[in-house]
């Protein structure tokens, strides 16, 4: 008889307000919904280590544990990817992943992500206190969005960052180009965000949403188009694209929120995490890791000077 392996899953922001069996279905492809809609009723589901339903609308920060034989879980491959390490000790790394990457693998794709390359750096000493798809995952980048990602090497680190994270005592900037021209030198945009109510690959300010704020200030105005600097408040899914489209300036070449594309080549999105300043689990001491442009900000910087 296979063991059974416990796996916890804790709830982003992008996986709230669905169903647990819809959730679940996602994070284990190969298993039917009757399958997973059967487990549950056997308690082999706990959401807030208590029974739920199968219907149960899952919330951000729920935590979810499941209790399937060992066979059942996919395992993820270690690839030889080359990483970008900027930062790493007893407990934690930064890296800096490339735009089209995505951060960790999902129901319909397991290899080539930021997880993979992880695997095999650090022969799999990555918590997992995310779930089998996102270990070491303590925040995530979009997968056309450059930058700057703490990964935790075991669960005691996994918590003490997660808790900076909560506490908001994180920081983490990001340059964006945005399509307009931005009147004021600087401003702050404070507005709910959740799930988009029709659409629900995108995220958007909904009066229900989780307490959202942006603070932006201006580095360079061109014809059509602004450079900011950006720091995050709060660390919502999408939360810069959403706010700066709902302001009408959104992320040059973001087609998922409504800009216009420039005609140069980028993976989508022009935004790069380009700044994070945290505590380290292994030394308790205030670190700030930094980064330059990345290709896509160069291109399309040099494109719009070149026109004014």
């Amino acid at each position: 008889m296979s063991e059974k392996k416990i796996e916890t899953f804790i709830i982003e922001q992008e996986d709230s307000n669905i169903r647990l069996d819809t959730y679940l279905s996602n994070i284990y492809p190969d298993m039917s919904r009757s399958f997973i809609q059967k487990q549950i009723k056997l308690e082999n589901v706990k959401v807030n280590n208590t029974t739920a339903k199968p219907s149960y609308i899952l919330k951000t920060d729920d935590i979810v544990s499941t209790a399937f034989a060992d066979s059942t879980t996919e395992v993820i491959e270690p690839q030889n990817i080359p990483i970008e390490v900027l930062y790493e000790d007893a407990k934690m790394l930064v890296v800096n992943k490339p735009s089209g990457m995505l951060t960790h693998p999902t129901s319909t794709e397991k290899k080539n992500t930021l997880v993979n390359a992880l695997l095999y750096y650090t022969k799999g000493h990555l918590s997992d206190c995310n779930g089998h798809l996102r270990p070491g995952i303590v925040h995530r980048l979009d997968r056309n969005t450059s930058g700057l990602l703490m990964i935790a090497k075991d669960n005691e680190a996994y918590n003490f960052l997660k808790t900076q994270m909560q506490q908001h005592k994180i920081e983490k900037k990001y340059y964006a180009l945005v399509c307009g021209v931005l009147e004021n030198d600087k401003g702050t945009i404070n507005a709910p965000i959740g799930r988009h109510p029709k659409k629900p690959e995108k995220m958007a300010v909904v009066p229900d949403g989780k307490p959202s704020v942006t603070h932006y200030s201006v580095i360079e105005r061109f014809c059509s188009h602004t450079f900011v600097d950006i720091n995050l408040e709060t660390g919502r899914t999408h939360q810069i694209r959403v706010h700066m489209s709902y302001i009408n300036h959104p992320v040059a070449n973001d087609s998922l929120y409504g800009a216009h594309r420039i005609p140069v080549k980028t993976q989508e999105q022009v935004l790069q995490a380009y700044s994070l300043k945290f505590i380290s689990p292994a030394d308790e001491c205030e670190h700030l890791i930094t980064i330059g442009f990345d290709d896509d900000i160069i291109r399309t910087l040099n494109y719009l000077r070149s026109k004014k």
